[in-house]
């Protein structure tokens, strides 16, 4: 649960000394020290005991070569570790309002093929023209220059927007209702879903689910500050017998991944919740919904998830009661408003346990 930080020591042996000798170690001060500064210090500080005790110093030469390599390796390691943003060497920050395009090569005609949501981190690899070239998530594509913080800017922006996320590492992982096992078991996550920390509370981590509040033992995840990434527009693989209106409506409903959530809200561009984009959604398609999770889960035909095609919906609750909802686009995967800090998203369809799912379109 904790980030680790390595630890550098140089140990420094002088033929042999008698065992009453006594011994100590050095630790790294500084990144910048570089490694002849370090063994000198750490030299330094043994002098006297080996003068007491009769022996005579060592010197930087006396050491083996392969001893200062690996010295000098652990220290680059350690200057990598603390000079990375977020995980990122060359950062670089989506200045957007909603999302920005990332395209397959460097020109506005060039295919989408992710979109980076604001304030969403990626590597730099190189700069073509006006256009970077970038990785983020499971993206690498090119996006516009100019609307990419970098440098001082970018890592400014990243201290006032980095999250703190938990990664579930456990092949099943239950959320609970309160920080203890005696309670009730929310729902269940696979081993890598990412979930937005609330705050940690003991030996357990609180956190927000699409907006609602739960709890993970802490030893079941892994903590790391993380900026938002990018996310794939790679179509959905569709199964045979898929009709044309089903792939009309998922690339129709994906079109709004990166958008803002907004408690109640039903402007597809401006803001909505789960089951307002879903509402917005389908409405293009002639099919009216409620403005409700669990209302919406009394329409069209349960199916099970075997069955589920593109555009069906999948619905989750709390405490059995529904909550949520999301659309199916295939490929295991749905799109949804999650939560105010998420936005419109893809995610695993069992990045929590189904509760129900329906199908509206019949085909």
């Amino acid at each position: 649960m904790k980030i680790n930080k390595t630890r550098i020591s140089v140990m420094v042996l002088a033929g042999t000394l008698l065992a009453a000798v006594p011994s100590s170690s050095a630790q790294a001060k500084g990144l910048n020290a570089g490694i002849t500064a370090t063994l000198a210090e750490c030299l330094a500080s043994q002098a006297v005991a080996y003068r007491n005790a009769g022996v005579l110093p060592v010197t930087t030469a006396a050491l083996s070569e392969s001893t200062q390599e690996n010295a000098a390796a652990a220290l680059s390691e350690q200057t990598a570790e603390d000079t990375t943003i977020c995980g990122y060497t060359n950062l670089g920050i989506a200045d957007v309002e909603s999302h920005l395009n990332i395209r397959e090569g460097a020109g506005e005609d060039q295919k989408l093929v992710g979109k980076l949501p604001q304030n969403g981190g990626c590597e730099i690899l190189e700069t073509v023209g006006d256009w970077y070239k970038i990785q983020s998530g499971k993206v690498t594509g090119y996006v516009k220059a100019e609307y990419v913080l970098t440098g001082e800017a970018a890592r400014a922006r990243a201290e006032e927007v980095k999250s703190v996320i938990a990664t579930t590492n456990t092949m099943t992982v239950y959320l609970r209702v309160e920080p203890n096992t005696d309670c009730t078991i929310w729902t269940a996550m696979p081993e890598g879903e990412d979930i937005d920390v609330i705050e940690v509370v003991d030996d357990w981590v609180k956190l927000d689910l699409d907006g609602d509040t739960c709890y993970v033992f802490g030893e079941l995840v892994d903590l790391s500050e993380q900026l938002p990434k990018a996310m794939t527009m790679t179509e959905a693989r569709y199964g045979e017998g898929v009709s044309d209106v089903r792939v009309d409506l998922v690339n129709y409903a994906c079109q709004f991944i990166g958008n803002r959530y907004v408690w109640g809200g039903t402007s597809l561009t401006k803001g909505v919740d789960c089951s307002g984009f879903t509402m917005k959604v389908y409405e293009k398609y002639g099919i009216s919904l409620p403005h409700n999770a669990s209302a919406q889960s009394q329409y069209g035909t349960k199916v099970s998830i075997s069955e589920a095609k593109p555009g069906d919906l999948i619905f989750y609750s709390k405490g059995g009661r529904i909550n949520h909802v999301a659309l199916y686009i295939g490929n295991g995967q749905v799109v949804h408003a999650s939560s105010p800090k998420s936005g419109i998203k893809v995610s695993n369809y069992n990045y929590r346990t189904p509760t129900k799912i329906i199908r509206l379109i019949n085909d």
